[in-house]
């Protein structure tokens, strides 16, 4: 019996894929990009689909189904997280294997993307039964992992636990080889500042756009959508910036103060009970946290939270996309023509990939960084990207997205022509 999928957390869930595709051939057609090149990059060079029967606590035997999309290895093996949730299903994986190919183009990483997922929800499931699950998807992909062709790293509802068991799985097979997989822990051959490193590269994502648009720290109010990893350490490192978080929210809904969340405590409460369920502040929903009247809007949760039905009611003045693929395509024009900036997801969220490429490195050459030389070797890098991706922003006339798959898919191209004929 395969595992039962929930419904979408969206009504009427648009198509990531979709989404991905709208925007790439936006950019595309604004290049006018070779018909070669938009057919190497916009098709994936893999699909896998994985089922897996794995014994249950209760003695019962259950089939979860898995995938892994590699989407491109153009510019070098594909990199991309893995993701346990009810709803994964393949057009997300595809889209979010899409999204890595650019990111890792775009800040220039010697990379190309992926992604794979679990149909489950890891909520209702043992430890036991994880590790078994996760240990049965490394075997079933034993030949498409590895350190020179796939390498994996978290995602949604995945840690540094289930890195542990797919590099201890993988080892079994092949032998010791700690870079097959990232986000691992420090103690296996993990990075200092990997956990913290997609939070803290929307930080600084978030402060260069400030400054681009003329906002003070001191001065400018935050809302959170998602407190998980991304959205927690995203509040606390622009907390420490001297901005105001008036509103944070996960799944049971949001918190806000006006006077301003404490953070801290936010966090403290977080990892007491599981879930924000109780904190302090004035209950919201998480829809109404999206139109609330702030400065900065980071939607760290879901893809499509966004959308033509709800982006008119947005009055943020910046949107920093910690989350993969929070604004669905037909909410891009409604933000647009009310002035909103959005700094998208392949340039805001991409520290966490940066750093996960100096784990790869750490990893093949066995000496290991500290924190604050992972920061300064990772700051230059998205701070750059950043820049390019302001000057064709200007260039073009185009919104900071499309500017971003335009700087990402030149590179794609150029390492198309750099192949050869083929």
């Amino acid at each position: 019996m395969a595992e039962a999928k929930s419904p979408a957390p969206i009504a009427h869930r648009p198509s990531p894929n979709d989404s991905l595709m709208a925007r790439f051939n936006e950019a595309a057609d604004l290049i006018n990009l070779d018909q070669r090149y938009r057919d190497v990059i916009s098709a994936p060079e893999r699909v896998i689909i994985v089922h897996l029967p794995v014994k249950l606590d209760d003695g019962t035997t259950r089939v979860f189904e898995g995938y892994r999309v590699i989407h491109s290895t153009v510019m070098g093996p594909s990199k991309g997280g893995i993701r346990y949730a009810p709803f994964v299903d393949l057009d997300e994986v595809k889209a979010l294997a899409g999204w890595m190919t650019f990111k890792c183009a775009l800040v220039g990483l010697p990379y190309g993307g992926a992604k794979g997922g679990i149909t489950l929800n890891p909520k209702i499931r043992s430890t036991d039964e994880l590790e078994r699950i996760t240990r049965a998807y490394t075997r079933m992909l034993k030949d498409v992992f590895g350190e020179d062709s796939d390498i994996p790293a978290p995602d949604m509802g995945t840690s540094g636990r289930e890195m542990a068991w797919i590099f201890h799985e993988y080892s079994r097979i092949y032998g010791y080889t700690p870079g097959v997989v990232t986000g691992k822990p420090l103690h296996l051959g993990g990075s200092k500042g990997r956990v913290p490193a997609t939070g803290w590269g929307v930080m600084l994502s978030t402060m260069l756009g400030m400054q681009k648009l003329g906002l003070k720290p001191e001065s400018s109010t935050v809302a959170i959508q998602g407190f998980g990893n991304v959205g927690s350490w995203a509040a606390k490192l622009l907390d420490d910036q001297g901005l105001k978080i008036i509103a944070v929210s996960d799944h049971t809904g949001g918190h806000y103060d006006p006077t301003g969340i404490n953070i801290r405590e936010a966090v403290k409460w977080l990892k007491k009970n599981g879930t924000l369920e109780g904190f302090e502040g004035t209950r919201i929903s998480n829809e109404e946290l999206l139109a609330l009247d702030v400065d900065i809007l980071v939607p760290a949760a879901l893809e499509n939270v966004i959308t033509e039905e709800n982006a008119a009611n947005v009055r943020a003045k910046l949107i920093v996309e910690g989350a993969n693929g929070p604004v669905s395509s037909n909410a891009d024009h409604i933000l647009d023509g009310n002035g909103v900036v959005i700094i998208p997801d392949i340039l805001a969220n991409a520290g966490g990939v940066v750093v996960s490429y100096f784990e790869w490195v750490q990893n093949r050459r066995g000496h290991y960084y500290s924190e604050e030389e992972i920061r300064d070797k990772t700051a230059p890098i998205l701070t750059e990207a950043f820049d390019r991706v302001w000057a064709t922003h200007e260039k073009y006339g185009c919104t900071l997205r499309i500017a971003a798959y335009i700087e990402a898919m030149q590179r794609l191209a150029t390492g198309i022509d750099l192949e050869g004929n083929f």
